[in-house]
Parts: structure tokens; C-alpha cells; sequence
């Protein structure tokens, strides 16, 4: 399994084409490193860029809750799957972002990259660096979720 981790800067250029980490495709499973599947993250300004495996379990998964009878549960499936779109990988290890995301999650140039163990979430880097907690709060958040997982 990729284990997607730290921050990389990059910049997309005028066509919206950005060179995904050597590293990040390094971690890319054998078989699935020509392309990725996207799709806007629905609580942050980001994207998040999935493994096709990891995008196929989590869909799985995701579908298992749902109730194929239910039109809401239907709808929730369909806005999900239909916000999600392929993103291929050329020769050169670059994906094409459209201009429409890139504006969705203010991006211009510059870019950030940040692994999140099975995924990857790319951002406007200075959006990121807002959206970042305090090392206090952090420290804290962190301490409150360890201790709730230790309780349970």
C-alpha cells in the first residue's frame, strides 16, 4: 500500500499542468501509475488525488452504507461519483488540473502537495499555510483524539 506523506511545492503552469512529486509516484502501486482519480474534498479547498485501487475501496465501501432503494442515499452516490474525474499521468509525470479546479480551490501557480498516507490533497499553497493549526492546537487536537482512541 503507498504510504503518501510530507509536503511538496510545485507550480502549474499555463495549461494547468503540474509534475506530481517523483516521490508520490514512486509510492504509486505497480499497474497504477499512469492515472489518478480526483475529486474536490467536500470540508477543505483542496483536491484529493486518489490511487484508482484506493478510490475503488473507498467507493466500495462508501456504496456498502448506502441503500440502492433509497433515491437520497442514490443522489448522495451520484454527487460523489460524478464530482470525481480521471486525471492521467504523461510521460513526463505531469497531470492536466483544469482551470475550473484550480479556481475552486484558488490556486494559481503555486501548489502544494500533501500526503495523506493513502491519498494526496493538493492545494493553493497559501490556502494550506492558512488553514494550518497552531502547534498549540495541534498539540492539543492530537492529544484529545490519541486519548479518545486509547479510552474506546
Amino acid at each position: 500500500m503507498a504510504t503518501f506523506i510530507g509536503n511538496i511545492e510545485a507550480k502549474a503552469d499555463v495549461k494547468g499542468r503540474i509534475f506530481i512529486p517523483a516521490s508520490y509516484r514512486k509510492q504509486l502501486p505497480e499497474g497504477e501509475r499512469e492515472r489518478l482519480v480526483m475529486r474536490m474534498d467536500p470540508n477543505n479547498a483542496c483536491l484529493i488525488l486518489y490511487p484508482e485501487g484506493v478510490w475503488n475501496r473507498k467507493v466500495a465501501d462508501f456504496k456498502e452504507k448506502l441503500d440502492e432503494w433509497n433515491s437520497d442515499d442514490q443522489m448522495l452516490l451520484m454527487q460523489f461519483v460524478s464530482d470525481a474525474e480521471w486525471l492521467d499521468i504523461d510521460s513526463q509525470g505531469r497531470v492536466l488540473i483544469s482551470k475550473r479546479y484550480l479556481q475552486q480551490i484558488g490556486a494559481s501557480q503555486e501548489v502544494l502537495f500533501v500526503g495523506m498516507l493513502d491519498r494526496i490533497a493538493l492545494w493553493d499553497k497559501a490556502a494550506y499555510e492558512r488553514s494550518r493549526l497552531s502547534s498549540n492546537d495541534f498539540a492539543k487536537r492530537l492529544a484529545e483524539k490519541m486519548m479518545k482512541k486509547s479510552v474506546d
